[in-house]
């Protein structure tokens, strides 16, 4: 069985590398290991094969992203997706429509050919927001590198009146598009999750020869918060309450998304009881109507440092309470009950 190589080594390239310079990595290696160029060359013509695949993979939002999280098993058997690489008959195919500009398809013994429009790249942005932006939903402003079409020659890489051959636009030098920075407003949706993303059609990078734009992903990464832990849509919290209170019962505050609310605890409340406080979790993103719930649980806080009237009402009431011995379990029963079942049933 033959191991492949890791596909950002194929390329010579990071895993935080962008997508321009997986591309432009990659244009590199095909224009070295071209069969056209290496004719009869099994070596190079596996190596232009090696790079192709790992391009395909890593040129593919969805595809990189799987390969990041698992490797070469993540992609099930079909790292390429269909992608052929031997549909590259030029070295123009390669550079994306820039042979003719420049005569690399003559430079090389080939036939100079117009490349065809091709669909934009493709982009990522990463968005961090806070766990109540996510619970509420927030507008936010971003600003992202992307090729667009030039404004100058509106794409055909040429000056006025003039063809790219003859004289290149000034201001693409020739490409028909030039790097810029954009800004975009992005609507995050309330209830979204940590590793969900949006897709933005259209605003990736402009398509080369009249070709279509790309799609921009939008990952969201959410803060954690300091008090609440989110499991799908229902959130869940501990609350610290002393030993009066879940004995006696009592009237306590809970934090919520909305704000404190009141509850009551009942009388004899064991350490450890959950509460559920329905529709007080995170709105369902998915279908934009309900929310989760909200799941408290109750934990007995024991004081570190008693003043003497209080040691002295605790041994009063020690003295009350039944006087029974906790005795050693076997393992299996330990397991099954817990300590807090065995308290209980001491404690009624």
């Amino acid at each position: 069985m033959t191991t492949k190589r890791d596909y950002y080594e194929v390329l010579g390239v990071t895993r935080t590398s962008t997508e321009v310079e997986i591309k432009s990595a990659y244009r590199k290696l095909a224009l070295k290991y071209h069969p056209d160029r290496n004719p009869g060359d099994k070596a190079a013509e596996e190596k232009f094969k090696e790079a192709a695949e790992a391009y395909a993979v890593l040129a593919d939002t969805d595809k990189r992203h799987m390969y990041d999280r698992f490797g070469h098993a993540g992609l099930g058997g079909a790292a390429t997706g269909g992608f052929d690489p031997t549909v590259f008959t030029g070295f123009e195919d390669i550079l994306g429509g820039l042979g003719d500009i420049f005569g690399i398809g003559e430079m090389f013994g080939g036939q100079r050919r117009r490349g065809g429009p091709q669909r934009g790249a493709d982009l990522r942005y990463d968005l961090e927001i806070s766990f109540d932006e996510s619970a509420r939903g927030v507008e936010t402003t971003i600003q992202i590198p992307r090729q667009e079409t030039c404004d100058t020659c509106r794409g055909t890489g040429a000056a006025a009146g003039s063809k790219p051959l003859s004289s290149p636009c000034a201001t693409c030098r020739g490409a028909g598009r030039v790097q810029q920075q954009r800004k975009l407003t992005v609507k995050i949706p309330a209830g979204i999750a940590a590793g969900q993303r949006l897709r933005l059609s259209g605003e990736g990078e402009s398509g080369a020869g009249g070709g279509p734009s790309g799609d921009l992903y939008v990952v969201v990464h959410v803060q954690e918060h300091p008090f609440f832990h989110r499991d799908a849509n229902d959130l869940f919290c501990e609350i610290p309450l002393n030993y009066p209170t879940l004995a006696m019962g009592g009237e306590i505050t809970i934090p919520t998304l909305e704000g404190n609310e009141s509850f009551k605890i009942p009388e004899g409340t064991q350490t450890g009881a959950t509460f559920r406080l329905r529709g007080r979790g995170m709105p369902d993103v998915v279908s934009g109507r309900g929310r989760g719930d909200l799941l408290v649980t109750v934990k007995v806080v024991t004081p570190k440092k008693l003043g003497k009237e209080q040691k002295k009402l605790l041994e009063q009431l020690a003295e009350t309470l039944p006087k029974e011995k906790f005795e050693p379990t076997p393992r299996e029963e330990h397991d099954e009950r817990g300590i807090f079942d065995r308290v209980k049933d001491i404690f009624g």
